[in-house]
């Protein structure tokens, strides 16, 4: 499995992942489709944009709010 702790630290700036991340992420690594139902704030957004770095395919995402999808794509610059 990758180790995914330095990618968290050099693109996130996180140490540790939050409760439930680690899971999902290693899910999606392995080929595998994940479900994230987290509270808002709970860190859904890092279950995606993690794999999308690591992943070399093309990394999709579906997003009904324009505020959202603008602050995550601010965020990732």
């Amino acid at each position: 499995m990758t180790d995914i702790k330095p990618v968290l630290k050099q693109y996130f700036g996180f140490e540790n992942l939050r409760h439930g991340q680690e899971q999902v992420i290693n899910s999606i690594l392995a080929g595998y489709s994940a479900a994230a139902i987290f509270p808002t704030g709970a860190g859904k957004s890092l279950c995606y944009q993690l794999p999308a770095i690591l992943l070399p395919h093309l990394t999709l995402v579906v997003s009904p709010l324009l505020a959202l999808m603008k602050d995550q794509v601010d965020f990732l610059k």
